[in-house]
């Protein structure tokens, strides 16, 4: 995985940012033990599984779990949101992109919107192929973004373009990472389900998202060393106030959990 990773300096303020409520994730979790047909011996492992949001309540109803993460800082929020670690939870520091786990280890490997930071692709693929199950489940999951939500960060991506300095081309660097899923894994034999596991409305007053931007809540808000981001995220601000209205007015749209379900056939 990607080393730097800014989670490390926002671990604090994560959840509030994000659109998926700890509500939200219950229900979440009652569509994914349904999905799996999970019995009290059933094992879960969620790589990259920062602050716990979608593992925690699997926890708490005595699933065992294992969550990796490069992030002591977010694993520490993990722990935090419960009175001790208990004996059904193991959390990893440790990069999550390498599963040090002997073969066949868990009945579900649960990726949620990481795979991006993953280096190689391909090596992390095969790794959740060798530690899962026979019969298990791979399920790649996403939180799509409210388009209300979407379109707000568009206008700001625009905004951060004037401030950014070109890059040289990396797509030699990213060769390893731009392979197709669904092929990757059906030549490998297995198959893929495409599942909403829950939609919901997400509602946010245009001051609030702004105060997650000016906490540099985003990976897109590191792209710009400190002196360009506060002169792009005043930019904004006004671009704001001129194209709202107001920073009052309140952006609600729905959200959606996705997953990628893939089983052996």
């Amino acid at each position: 995985m990607k080393k730097n990773v800014y989670y490390s300096k926002i671990a604090d303020i994560y959840d509030q940012t994000r659109w998926m409520t700890e509500a939200i994730a219950e229900e979440v979790a009652d569509f994914i033990l349904a999905l799996v047909k999970a019995t009290s011996e059933t094992t879960f492992l969620e790589p990259g599984v920062g602050t716990g949001l979608n593992v925690i309540p699997l926890v708490r109803r005595g699933y065992s779990v294992t969550g990796v993460d490069i992030s002591q800082e977010m694993l520490s929020q993990f722990s935090q949101k419960l009175p001790r670690i208990p004996p059904n939870l193991r959390l990893i520091h440790k990069d999550a992109s390498q599963l040090s786990f002997p073969d066949s280890s868990f009945d579900v490997v649960l990726t949620v919107h990481m795979l991006h930071a993953v280096s190689n692709l391909g090596m992390f693929l095969d790794e959740i192929d060798r530690v899962l199950k026979p019969n298990g489940f791979y399920l790649n999951a996403q939180w799509v973004t409210p388009p209300a939500r979407l379109e707000f960060e568009n206008h700001f991506k625009t905004i951060l373009l004037k401030y950014q300095e070109p890059k040289p081309s990396q797509q030699s660097l990213e060769v390893t990472n731009k392979i197709n899923i669904d092929e990757y894994l059906l030549n490998k034999g297995y198959q893929c389900n495409y599942l909403t596991a829950k939609e919901w409305t997400v509602s946010n007053q245009v001051q609030e998202l702004l105060h997650f931007y000016r906490s540099r809540a985003y990976g897109l808000c590191w792209l710009l060393p400190d002196e360009a981001f506060n002169l792009a995220i005043k930019e904004f601000e006004v671009f704001c106030y001129e194209y709202y209205g107001s920073l009052e007015v309140e952006l609600s749209s729905q959200a959606q959990f996705e997953i990628w379900a893939y089983t052996v056939k």
